[in-house]
């Protein structure tokens, strides 16, 4: 048992609902299920609906971009190239990753 709230956990179930990854029955026998198979549903889609951006230096996040103040010419940067990097890679396991992942582990 986690004691996770169970309002926070409702929202969380409705916005995958939203995201056509789950459905939800009423009822007695009602409750939510998977509308796709788990091993369909990737990490990723989920990571960015709720985050919105994996980015961990704005300057090479593709969703909240902003200049580096502190960069002349960014395309000569290393330290935004190592973080782009990290960027591709993390976005590229995700990707790969899927509800069944966790599981399988």
């Amino acid at each position: 048992q986690e004691n996770i709230p169970r309002s926070f956990l409702e929202n969380i179930l409705l916005e995958l609902r939203k995201m056509g990854i789950l459905g939800s029955q009423l009822g007695k026998s009602g409750g939510y299920y998977l509308l796709r198979k788990s091993n369909e549903v990737n990490l990723a889609e989920i990571i960015d609906h709720f985050e919105g951006t994996l980015s961990l230096l704005y300057y090479v996040s593709e969703k909240a971009y902003r200049p580096c103040e502190f960069c002349k010419d960014e395309t000569t940067c290393q330290i935004r190239k190592v973080f782009k990097e990290i960027l591709t890679n993390t976005n590229s396991i995700l990707q790969k990753a899927t509800l069944e992942t966790p599981i399988q582990h």
